[in-house]
């Protein structure tokens, strides 16, 4: 009964840590709850976990909503599955560093074409604050989903 809850949890847990990292939004370490986008990225792209993909669609819709834009993550998301589904050269789950540098891609050009239109120091130092805090914490989130999401 016990393992049953235990690989339950197990399951559960990359879910539960975009719930969690959305629902921590503030202002200054996680605007809009956008933290979430190291699971939804490395749940869907990296190391695929079943059923990820709709509910991290959802996920980016609420990140949009937080942060008050009109479906651009969920956008950005959807754009980047499709090209992943289409490409066929680099082969994602077997890169180095659970594929860090694809993230700091996807999350970089994002923050840049998402702020590009009203830019000053104010905004260009948020962007790079954001930019180095999700690319700082990447690295040990992607790490204890991997520890504790472990294939049965």
């Amino acid at each position: 009964m016990i393992e049953k809850i235990v690989n339950f949890l197990r399951a559960a847990f990359p879910f539960l840590t975009v719930v969690f990292l959305w629902r921590l939004a503030i202002p200054f370490w996680n605007p809009g709850g956008i933290l979430a986008l190291v699971p939804i990225f490395y749940c869907t792209f990296i190391r695929p976990v079943p059923w990820f993909m709709p509910f991290g669609l959802l996920f980016c819709f609420l990140i949009d909503y937080n942060l008050g834009r009109l479906c651009y993550w969920t956008i950005i998301y959807c754009l980047c599955y499709a090209i992943n589904g289409f490409q066929f050269i680099v082969d994602l789950p077997e890169l180095e560093y659970n594929a860090i540098d694809f993230f700091m891609v996807f999350v970089g050009v994002g923050l840049v074409l998402s702020e590009i239109i009203h830019i000053n120091w104010t905004v260009f130092g948020r962007l790079i604050w954001t930019f180095a805090w999700m690319v700082a914490l990447y690295l040990p989130i992607t790490n204890l989903i991997r520890v504790v999401h472990r294939d049965r």
